[in-house]
């Protein structure tokens, strides 16, 4: 196998893909940006735990962005990108095991710490078992794997709803009191998910996908409800109604109705643009069949 095959912007004939590249590039940028700004002293308190923080955010981040490949290959009708979903999968992976690397660097690589640590406190918990989690996932995405597993691949990266739900959670405890983002991103997963339980033929249905925008929205809100309800001593009721009011800029809730209304709208013209940017496949014509002499 050549050394160009493996790199993550070529094919499998070892050919740059832009479309590839681009994304790998967007990948590495969050990372990128942080070591940056930690080199040149731009974090602010202690650069470490921000860092560690930020690893993590990132890890779930492309976690649920790679459910959303699937989506736009429908949406958009570019099968191209379905490739994507492994490089996005795997920068999770990689995000994940940084985070973990460096909570084990403040604590100054003690593992037997780390390991206590981790057992002690419930949100390290649900942490680990998310970053085990994805590194099964990360290591079974291979081609080889993928055979050697058949129709049990499909099942076990089933997992990714069970996983994400609750990297979401160790978002949320770790957040503490503000829950903005956790929330925003529990609510970009909770479209992705009614987006699944639509029947085949409805998936890019424009009626269909507008009316997921306010059910997203009202669920996005009924999870921070719940969360300020059950985890802190802020009165949910208050908040939840804080949705209707804009004064001080849409909640998270609103804005994951106004995100998925814009999908919807924008799937249309989005898909004709593509149609016209990606070259029709070259036909090559069928040899023609050479017939049998007629019997006389």
């Amino acid at each position: 196998m050549q050394l160009a095959t493996l790199l993550p912007w070529t094919d499998r004939q070892g050919r740059t893909v832009p479309l590839k590249a681009m994304a790998f590039s967007l990948i590495l940028l969050p990372g990128l940006l942080y070591a940056w700004w930690w080199w040149h002293g731009d974090l602010i308190g202690r650069p470490l735990d921000e860092v560690i923080d930020a690893t993590g955010d990132w890890a779930l981040r492309f976690f649920i962005l790679s459910l959303l490949i699937t989506p736009l290959r429908y949406l958009l009708d570019a099968p191209r990108i379905v490739p994507l979903r492994r490089m996005v999968g795997v920068a999770a992976v990689a995000y994940a095991l940084i985070h973990l690397g460096l909570y084990a660097t403040d604590q100054q690589w003690n593992l037997a710490t780390v390991a206590l640590e981790i057992i002690r406190r419930t949100y390290l918990t649900i942490g680990f078992i998310v970053v085990l989690g994805l590194v099964v996932l990360g290591v079974t995405s291979t081609d080889g794997w993928i055979r050697r597993l058949g129709s049990r691949w499909k099942r076990l990266h089933r997992l990714v709803f069970i996983l994400i739900p609750l990297g979401l959670l160790h978002y949320f405890i770790q957040s503490k009191a503000d829950v903005s983002q956790p929330v925003l991103w529990s609510g970009f997963f909770i479209w992705l998910g009614l987006w699944r339980l639509l029947p085949a033929i409805r998936r890019s249905w424009l009626p269909a996908l507008l009316a997921l925008a306010p059910l997203t929205g009202l669920l996005t809100a009924a999870i921070e409800y719940l969360w300020y309800a059950t985890a802190t001593n802020i009165p949910a009721m208050r908040v939840f109604l804080a949705n209707l009011d804009v004064t001080f800029g849409p909640r998270p809730a609103v804005w994951v109705a106004i995100i998925a209304a814009a999908v919807a709208l924008a799937s249309w013209p989005a898909k004709q643009l593509v149609a016209k940017l990606t070259p029709a496949p070259v036909r090559r014509p069928r040899p023609a069949r050479a017939r049998a002499p007629q019997e006389g």
